[in-house]
């Protein structure tokens, strides 16, 4: 196409700035900006106007825009901080995968649906969009805060057990089995990455500080910080989990030194760049042309049940903390986002899912991820309103 640059360009135009004003208009009522992203894409994407039709540049850079996202958060995460609440995230992790999956699995089969399809909708109840709660807690400064943290950590470990999920259901998609050899390499593999990101690799960046001072190059801190992370993103994809979460563990590293190398806010503007078009591109994914009577009685019942499933078993580990921590980790668990997407996206490919399923599954992630956004605002009211974070990390917003 000889227009083809001229196109991207205008294309990316046309994203950014219905994103952003949309996201302006929703902040203005108090709402947060990443639920306009997401509207915009919604209403502007090909299922509703269909005035922008997102290429598979557009669904790349926002995979790009989606690593940053988790880049940023993880620079606001010390690995000491996310040491000291692991336990309790690994708990509210476990606790918010058996919960949803045994309940969207149960209602599927009272439905008579197939085992295989139930199984599917299990699977992606299962997944958290790490990113969207990220964005959110940015936005609101208040990622330092305990529950913040503890939300952040469970994400990422539900994104890796997620992921494991994932592999025994496209294993059952392929060809009716499990390769328990392939997943038992995968599952050590994902275990030896996470610890080796949260106890190993603060260490190698502690020593190599003094040599990136040394360096001639302009901003060379940013430079490195950079480079590992796309590094990071690309092995975590390569070993069978989530690009994001190299991406995070590769933020969470240079964490201690984000401040002294002026990190924050340098790629806080990056960020601000490239989210959109990743919340816009979610947007995009929403056919509400789908749904007969029947499917939008399901979609809406699923939807709830993945709404309780995690607000119960996420929130269920931290009932010692207090009620208002118990909802504040169990709805910034609540998003599912691009992960229970592709869930679905295996099995409609494969032939196991029906398209009816596949529109349920997109209906359930569209209301997990359009309510957490202004629920999370209204939980964390209180510290926002306080500006209870460290000084840099306001400079370092999403």
């Amino acid at each position: 196409m000889p227009h083809a640059p001229e196109n991207l360009l205008l294309q990316l135009f046309a994203i950014f700035v219905s994103a952003k004003v949309v996201g302006e208009m929703f902040e203005r009522l108090r709402v947060p900006s990443v639920l306009g992203e997401i509207l915009a894409g919604v209403v502007l994407g090909p299922y509703a106007l269909g005035w922008i039709q997102p290429s598979d540049t557009i669904h790349s850079l926002a995979e790009v825009g989606a690593i940053f996202v988790l880049f940023s958060a993880g620079l606001e995460t010390s690995p000491g901080e996310l040491i000291r609440v692991g336990g309790k995230a690994v708990q509210v992790a476990v606790a918010g995968i058996v919960v949803p999956f045994v309940l969207g699995f149960g209602y599927m089969k009272l439905r008579g649906d197939a085992s295989s399809e139930a199984v599917f909708v299990g699977a992606a109840m299962v997944a958290t969009s790490v990113g969207i709660t990220a964005r959110v807690l940015g936005d609101l400064r208040v990622l330092s805060s305990q529950a913040a943290r503890i939300i952040m950590g469970a994400a990422v470990f539900d994104d890796i057990l997620g992921m494991l999920l994932l592999a025994v259901v496209a294993g059952l998609a392929a060809g009716g089995g499990l390769e328990w050899l392939h997943l038992s390499v995968l599952t050590v593999e994902a275990v030896g990455f996470a610890l080796f990101m949260i106890f190993l690799a603060p260490r190698i960046v502690r020593r190599m500080q003094p040599r990136v001072a040394r360096l001639s190059t302009q901003n060379s801190s940013l430079i490195v910080a950079l480079s590992i992370c796309l590094f990071l993103s690309w092995l975590a994809a390569k070993i069978g989990i989530a690009a994001i979460i190299g991406a995070f563990f590769a933020g969470m590293v240079f964490a201690d030194h984000a401040e002294e190398w002026n990190l924050l806010p340098r790629v806080g503007g990056i960020t601000e760049f490239l989210a959109p078009f990743f919340f816009f591109a979610i947007g995009t994914r929403l056919d509400i042309r789908l749904f007969s009577n029947n499917v939008l009685v399901a979609a809406i019942i699923v939807s709830l049940l993945a709404i309780v499933s995690k607000v119960i078993g996420c929130g269920l580990p931290m009932l010692g903390q207090g009620w208002r921590n118990v909802f504040r980790v169990g709805v910034g668990m609540l998003p599912r986002g691009e992960v229970a997407l592709i869930v679905a996206l295996v099995g409609l490919q494969s032939g196991i899912v029906l398209q009816s399923t596949y529109a349920i599954v997109v209906f359930m992630t569209a209301v997990t991820t359009l309510i957490a956004p202004p629920v999370l605002r209204y939980l964390f009211r209180g510290e926002a309103r306080e500006g209870n974070v460290h000084p840099a990390t306001a400079h370092g917003q999403l």
